[in-house]
């Protein structure tokens, strides 16, 4: 296919996730025009030799493709009520790259499916690594027509094998919260456990020595006992800021996620203020866990 023949490609969002991806698309030879707020981002990406808008509605009315990369739901859904629905034209396809609530997706595909365009949620798994080296993991939801059509834009950001069709509207969601509360609850149980031990007044590298230092449930273990030795658990996430969105479509649907619920509940109660790995106000479950310890 000729690179006139591909369509053109707005990117919104250029921050830590973005800007690799768009970069990516660019490198594919992707007619593309990334636009964020950040100005020294848009210069970021004109240094490759990609384009950069003036303003996300110029970007929406100039692409085939929309393509978000935004730091939350509230955030996203802002930008597609304000630029996007109201800009939306007949063909036009529009894919969010964030995790973005479920219920929420599936309205604003509606509102989109009525102007003629297409929302895809697609959000994506593997860290900036992945962004950079094209590896992510995606997890797909939409109309499976369109998706097929626009598989050649997603496996040039994922691994190929890992670009998943989940299922209609909001699917691709849905499954996002599958990985985010495996990796977070997963991560929660292993704090609480070492907590227990440091608590109790044993040396955190003891713990460790004895429990790490394996494969399988130990490797995982291993690997945050090691970050709290090394940094007292100061980086150590449980997807905090996201856990609010999965409640909800559990409400929605009728489910209880009980663990996920007593983690939320007892992180908010906090008032230990720290950043994600994708620069978002969150809270360490470490600290809370901790902090009777550390106040001794």
């Amino acid at each position: 296919m000729k690179s006139q023949q591909l369509p053109t490609i707005g990117f919104i969002g250029l921050g830590n996730m973005g800007g690799r991806m768009a970069k990516n698309l660019h490198n594919a030879g992707y007619p593309l025009v990334g636009y964020d707020i950040d100005t020294e981002k848009c210069a970021a990406l004109i240094a490759t030799g990609a384009s950069a808008g003036k303003d996300t509605t110029g970007v929406v009315k100039n692409s085939d493709v929309v393509m978000t990369s935004l730091r939350s739901s509230e955030v996203f859904c802002g930008v597609a009520e304000q630029h996007f629905i109201p800009n939306a034209r007949d063909g036009q396809v529009f894919i969010d790259l964030g995790t973005t609530e479920v219920e929420r997706t599936r309205n604003l595909a509606v509102a989109l499916t009525e102007k003629g365009a297409t929302l895809i949620d697609a959000p994506v798994s593997g860290g900036p690594h992945g962004s950079e080296t094209g590896t992510l993991r995606i997890f797909v939801g939409g109309d499976a027509a369109v998706v097929e059509k626009c598989r050649p834009i997603l496996e040039i950001l994922g691994e190929p094998k890992y670009v998943v069709y989940c299922g209609q509207s909001g699917a691709g969601q849905i499954v996002k919260g599958v990985n985010q509360l495996a990796m977070g609850l997963g991560a929660a149980a292993y704090m609480e456990a070492m907590a227990f031990g440091v608590c109790a007044g044993v040396d955190p590298v003891a713990i460790r020595n004895v429990v790490g230092m394996g494969s399988g449930w130990r490797g995982e273990f291993d690997r945050i006992a090691k970050r709290i030795i090394d940094d007292g658990g100061k980086t150590l996430v449980v997807k905090y800021p996201e856990l609010p969105y999965f409640l909800a479509a559990a409400e929605a649907a009728g489910f209880e996620i009980p663990l996920t619920e007593a983690l939320y509940e007892f992180c908010k109660r906090g008032n230990y203020e720290m950043f994600d790995n994708m620069n978002r106000s969150s809270r360490s479950f470490w600290h809370e866990l901790t902090k009777g310890a550390e106040e001794e």
